[in-house]
């Protein structure tokens, strides 16, 4: 009787196409229409917890299918942990060490299972960022890793140069301070960021700085041969991607900064 009741209040309230399969005492798994890029269902368990306390899980499922297409780390930083963030937040969804739950409060069966999906479906949305190549998280990651990587106070993102160049025509995506010759940093997307830089430091030197330079690219290979060999004709340290080299440009910086002088 309890399966028939929830059942039919999950088709009432989600879709009629949602069915119920019993594993076992107090735990069902939840087959809805509902699927992920892949063609997969959604991972969704109801099961019954300590006293009379019934969830529906995905048993970690949702992340670990994430971390296919997104590095592990990166779900918790910039623009992807805001989405996973308000998601949790609006549908009240609890992360248990990965493990998405939601509480069936007041034996409101239906009005659970439409949240949890609600909340699955917009968590997975994050892939769409990975796939259409959207500077915005690209940039979140970047930004990131400088302020993991070095001190704060040593670190001005979008600098330019306030004498020479108020009305900010060349930018450096991050300089690094507190050492005779500064590092400028810029995170590549594309050519057009990449004219832009070599245009950028190839004016800098014009005015006498005397300056380190690195580049962390998205995807170096998307960069066309032409726009790439004259930015290295300018441009010192480069590494071609950022989530390959994450450890590598870490490591740099604590180089670059302990040296003192610039390396």
């Amino acid at each position: 009787m309890l399966q028939d009741t929830i059942e039919r209040e999950f088709r009432e309230k989600v879709s009629s196409e949602v069915e119920l399969m019993a594993e076992g005492k107090g735990r069902y798994q939840v087959l809805t229409p509902f699927r992920f890029d892949d063609g997969d269902h959604l991972s969704i368990v109801l099961k019954q917890q300590e006293g009379e306390r019934w969830v529906l899980s995905d048993e970690a499922n949702t992340y670990m299918r994430l971390t296919y297409e997104i590095d592990e780390k990166d779900l918790g930083r910039g623009n992807r942990k805001k989405i996973i963030d308000n998601a949790l937040s609006v549908f009240q969804i609890e992360d248990c060490e990965g493990e998405l739950l939601i509480d069936v409060r007041d034996g409101q069966y239906g009005d659970a299972l439409y949240s949890f999906v609600q909340a699955l479906l917009k968590i997975t949305d994050i892939t769409y960022l990975s796939r259409e190549r959207v500077l915005t998280p690209f940039r979140d990651d970047f930004r990131a890793l400088c302020k993991e990587s070095v001190p704060e106070d040593r670190l001005t993102f979008d600098w330019h140069d306030p004498q020479r160049d108020p009305k900010k025509l060349y930018r450096v995506d991050c300089h690094v301070n507190g050492m005779s010759r500064p590092l400028f940093v810029h995170a590549l997307d594309g050519n057009r960021a990449t004219r832009d830089a070599t245009v950028a430091l190839l004016k800098l030197e014009g005015w006498g700085w005397k300056f380190h330079s690195l580049a962390i690219f998205e995807d170096q290979g998307k960069i066309s041969g032409n726009v790439l060999a004259r930015f290295s004709d300018v441009c010192g340290r480069q590494f071609s991607n950022l989530t390959g080299n994450r450890d590598r440009i870490a490591r740099y910086f604590e180089e670059i900064i302990s040296a003192g002088n610039g390396g």
